[in-house]
């Protein structure tokens, strides 16, 4: 069994024993469950790429990250640098995170976009993310079949929640819902952990029309993004970049004033 299987039947229990302390019903009863969301669009990228920051504070691969940091410091430091998002890891056994991150970090910022990146393979974590103030959740094609991304993605359009469809090649494509607004290529293969900047060139072409295409993962640095936007891609979600540096919005920020001339 691979990582990413371990990680899966892991989620399964996890995502069941919260359904049974925390049912639907109290989730509803929540300050943000079903608030207006927000979006990342064309006009806020402001003819440069976006970047998507992540906070992380250890992987199944690395091990600990950077995981003294403070979520609410750092994710207001990525948004006031010009991050067009902030993600939070949400799992808390394989990445450290938690769902107070999320909420924290809604609390402290009303008007950021906020990616609540798990393993999704239930409705329910859905309800979760709105709960918890996510405006996008992550959606990934290799763990989920295509009436799952189907069903999935129709109910995060329910709930206000934009989607982040995330593939590993052109097959994995195929799963594709028109409730997807974002397609992301995720570089680091979630099997083995090793990392091919050149899917994200192979796929660009293959995006299905009108979403926005996003770049993740073991991104070099600015001339790579530089390139990978001039093949179309317009977000990139960067986490390990930044979150290895002892200042990571100081990192953040760095990177966005290196792209602002593409």
């Amino acid at each position: 069994m691979n990582i990413l299987d371990s990680i899966v039947e892991h989620k399964r229990v996890e995502v069941m024993k919260r359904k049974m302390k925390r049912p639907i019903s109290n989730l509803r009863t929540m300050p943000f469950y079903g608030r207006q969301t927000n979006v990342i669009t064309l006009s806020k990228l402001e003819d440069r790429p976006g970047i998507i920051a992540e906070f992380k504070r250890k992987s199944p691969s690395k091990g600990p990250i950077n995981v003294d940091v403070d979520p609410v410091v750092v994710a207001n430091q990525y948004l006031s640098a010009g991050a067009a998002a902030v993600s939070v890891l949400t799992d808390r056994d394989f990445f450290g995170g938690s769902f107070q991150d999320l909420q924290r970090v809604r609390d402290s910022n009303s008007d950021g976009v906020l990616l609540r990146k798990d393993f999704i393979i239930d409705p329910y974590q859905l309800h979760e993310a709105s709960a918890y103030g996510a405006d996008m959740i992550l959606l990934i094609a290799s763990i989920l079949d295509r009436n799952e991304v189907a069903e999935l993605a129709l109910e995060a359009k329910s709930l206000g929640l934009n989607v982040l469809f995330e593939v590993h090649g052109a097959d994995e494509l195929e799963k594709y819902h028109p409730a997807i607004g974002y397609v992301g290529v995720n570089n680091r293969n979630l099997k083995t952990f090793g990392v091919d900047t050149n899917l994200s060139k192979n796929l660009i072409g293959q995006m299905p029309e009108g979403v926005l295409p996003v770049s993740e993962s073991g991104l070099s640095g600015p001339e790579e993004i530089k390139r990978l936007y001039q093949a179309g891609y317009r977000l990139f979600l960067m986490g390990e970049a930044f979150m290895k540096e002892a200042d990571p919005g100081k990192a953040c920020a760095e990177l966005i004033e290196q792209l602002k001339v593409v």
